[in-house]
């Protein structure tokens, strides 16, 4: 009895904590989701405003199915008009073009086909009516279909050839048991041709939002928030708890937010260049932009990144340098990342403004930056080398430890071959099942213990952390090159304007105003 009245106890004492945390749920939730939905706004207005847009475009389209006068002219198919705005209206310019004119021209391609289709199958008997149907929907699904899976038509009508398929079988399948098929195509085609036309006055004249402009904002935002990066991370290196940085969360690292937008920015940014392509050229000399640059300077700046990710690794290893040692690096180290991060700084500058590079991008203080870390390394060569005995020693060190293994491998193994009877088989089992656990056991202590000895009798061992650091960082500068090519051939495809020595270089490294890839609503079908 006392246990069952301890259960009812436990159970009910959990029934009140839960009760309790779901009203403080409960309680929270209209503040969260206030927080949340201006944070939303506050990040990027313009979401707002699209938000406004679709509402308005949903009511123009409604209008065809609620006033009178316009649905006795339409009729039923009006309600298409308003499935086009739904699935048609995107957050950019571009995105909308692309998928209104794919729609448009899917479905009016699809109604002349599904006409004569219908006009052919006609002028026939009954059955071969049904024939003719059966097997136009056959050759042309299956012809479609395939289509998709052309690289250049997959990449830019895909969308344009489901809707195709979809509005052909529609009017040839329903021609079979309807008489007035024209009047059907011609619905369709219609009410899309209204809903597509709403969602292009939209995009294009009510606050437009550019997909182009989107691309080449995010490329500043990515090269800025490299330069971030590398400034944290060696600064972190030298100034920060090292050791102790582990207790924060990776999301909220600031050298981490810095480089995790352009190793994710493949996608976004060739979905950026395909939908930039469909935008008219709105530039002020009306040439077309060449987005695809934009794309290999992204390709380039993830390659570049990478070499941040392990830059910003070495923070985090098992085996660091001692402060002391680091300190002999220190002015070097934080010379030559400020330097990388300003190159930096100047392409994203160059970029922003549309104009060409500063001829003097890489400095005589970059190489002098250089010069600085190689002559400190080289003024320290113990540490890195390391004299000749030591080498002996360790050498030494590791035979002892190949020795212990081997008196592990060969201890007490031998046998008694006199005794045969079952309790000499039974001792033999016993001996056999421990000497088994023994060398397991011996085995497990020695592995780690080999790794201590070996690290232990290098004397450079504290500095290899080091060394790795400082490759990598001299790495960031051979990859700057790679990166300079690009921005420069980007400036010279899109006619960037000459760089004036007069203009000042304005060294800023602003906070990312939204990751552009969050304004990207996902698709769910064609309808």
């Amino acid at each position: 009895m006392a246990m069952a009245a301890n259960e009812n106890c436990i159970i009910s004492g959990n029934w009140k904590k839960r009760v309790h945390v779901l009203g403080e749920r409960v309680r929270r939730f209209p503040s969260k989701a206030w927080q949340t939905t201006w944070k939303v706004g506050r990040e990027d207005p313009r979401r707002l405003i699209h938000a406004f847009k679709v509402g308005l475009s949903l009511t123009l389209a409604s209008l065809l199915y609620l006033l009178e006068p316009l649905f006795n002219g339409i009729g039923q198919s009006a309600i298409w008009a308003v499935m086009t705005v739904v699935v048609v209206l995107e957050f950019t310019a571009g995105a909308t073009l692309c998928k209104g004119l794919n729609r448009g021209l899917g479905t009016l391609l699809a109604g002349l086909l599904a006409f004569l289709v219908g006009y052919i199958a006609n002028a026939s008997g009954r059955v071969s009516q049904a024939v003719i149907i059966g097997a136009a929907v056959f050759f042309i699904g299956a012809l479609a279909t395939y289509m998709r899976f052309i690289p250049y038509i997959k990449k830019n009508y895909d969308y344009g050839l489901v809707i195709f398929l979809l509005t052909f079988n529609l009017i040839a399948v329903s021609s079979y048991r309807v008489d007035n098929v024209l009047k059907i195509a011609h619905d369709r085609v219609y009410t899309i041709v209204i809903g597509c036309a709403i969602c292009l006055l939209m995009s294009l004249l009510v606050f437009p939002n550019w997909s182009g402009e989107d691309l080449h904002n995010s490329t500043v935002y990515k090269l800025e928030g490299l330069a971030k990066s590398i400034e944290a991370c060696v600064n972190e290196y030298f100034y920060g708890e090292v050791e102790g940085s582990e207790d924060m969360k990776l999301s909220e690292d600031p050298i981490y937010k810095g480089y995790k937008a352009v190793l994710d920015s493949k996608s976004i940014d060739e979905t950026l260049a395909l939908h930039a392509s469909w935008e008219p050229r709105h530039s002020r000399y009306c040439h077309k932009f060449p987005w695809q640059q934009y794309v290999k300077v992204g390709a380039v700046l993830r390659q570049f990144g990478y070499t941040v990710v392990a830059l910003h690794g070495c923070l985090r290893t098992e085996i660091q340098t001692p402060r002391s040692v680091r300190a002999m690096f220190k002015d070097p180290c934080i010379r030559l990342a400020a330097e990388v991060s300003k190159v930096l700084i100047e392409l994203s500058n160059s970029i922003r403004n549309r104009r060409h590079c500063s001829p003097e991008i890489l400095s005589d203080h970059l190489h002098e930056a250089l010069q600085d870390l190689n002559t400190a390394i080289k003024s320290q060569p113990r540490l890195f080398l390391g004299p000749k005995h030591r080498h002996n020693q360790a050498t030494n060190m590791f035979k002892i430890a190949a020795e212990q293994v081997g008196q592990g491998r060969h201890g007490k193994t031998s046998l008694s071959s006199v005794k045969t009877d079952s309790s000499a088989l039974l001792e033999w089992k016993t001996k056999r099942v421990s000497t088994e656990q023994t060398k397991e056991s011996e085995r497990k202590s020695l592995r780690p213990q080999l790794s201590k000895i070996a690290i232990t009798s290098l004397e450079f061992s504290e500095a290899l952390p080091f060394a790795a650091f400082a490759s990598l960082l001299v790495e960031t500068v051979a990859k700057l090159d790679l990166v300079i090519e690009e921005v420069e051939e980007l400036g010279r495809l899109a006619c960037f304007k000459e760089f004036i020595p007069g203009d000042e270089v304005v060294v800023t490294c602003d906070e990312p105003r939204v990751d552009v890839f969050q304004n990207h609503l996902p698709s769910h079908g064609a309808d």
